[in-house]
């Protein structure tokens, strides 16, 4: 139970900071986008070195798809991590919501920092950008985490500037989901296109996660 728990809170944190950011400091100027990156990078680094010890700090359901289709972690614990993940990510959203009724500043994304389909040509474009984007960043996850080839105690650094690198690339495209638990809390209480266009960032990030299982399973060296 702790396990989840901690994800559940990790989920919170990335949400609230990330979506946050985006929210106050906007992403339609070069430096909101590099503001917004940061952020989310950033709240993966803070997690992986205080959840980590605890749940690995997953913080993402297509993350953990990808770990427990490599063999790392049972089916069970899989979905104690993603109903942590998912009731994290919605309180983040409920508190995004409050806090944009509460303070003066404008919400710049007009969505709680939600994720959208248009400036990427539609629900087909986004729905690519999401599963490559996602595929790259669960691949650095598997590959800085794994027990005998990983990066160690440097793994959460890497993730989370490749998580920066990421951002960079697809906010203005999609917003940068490549985790469903981020997109659906925002998404919930934003309503309009942002819920109706929700499952685009489930269902993308899940079959970039789990493509990125298989082609790290065929590149990690074997057992002696």
């Amino acid at each position: 139970m702790k396990k989840y728990i901690a994800e559940c809170v990790g989920t919170f944190v990335l949400t609230f900071l990330g979506c946050g950011t985006a929210m106050f400091l906007g992403c339609g100027t070069p430096a909101g986008v590099v503001g917004t990156a940061i952020a989310f990078g950033l709240a993966v680094v803070a997690m992986a070195y205080t959840i980590g010890g605890i749940s690995g700090c997953h913080i993402n359901p297509a993350i953990t798809l990808g770990v427990a289709l490599s063999g790392r972690m049972t089916w069970k614990d899989a979905c104690g991590y993603w109903v942590g993940q998912v009731i994290g990510g919605i309180l983040a959203g409920a508190c995004l919501l409050l806090v944009a009724n509460v303070v003066s500043a404008e919400d710049l994304t007009g969505a709680l920092g939600s994720n959208g389909v248009a400036n990427a040509g539609g629900v087909g474009g986004a729905f690519l950008v999401e599963v490559i984007a996602t595929f790259l960043f669960v691949l650095v996850v598997l590959g800085t985490t794994d027990s005998k080839v990983g990066a160690g105690n440097f793994a959460g650094l890497a993730i989370g500037l490749s998580l920066i690198l990421i951002h960079l690339v697809c906010i203005n495209l999609t917003g940068t989901s490549v985790n469903p638990a981020r997109s659906i809390g925002p998404a919930l209480f934003a309503g309009g296109d942002a819920l109706k266009n929700v499952w685009v960032f489930i269902c993308a990030p899940l079959v970039g996660g789990a493509l990125s299982a298989c082609v790290w399973k065929a590149m990690v060296p074997k057992e002696k």
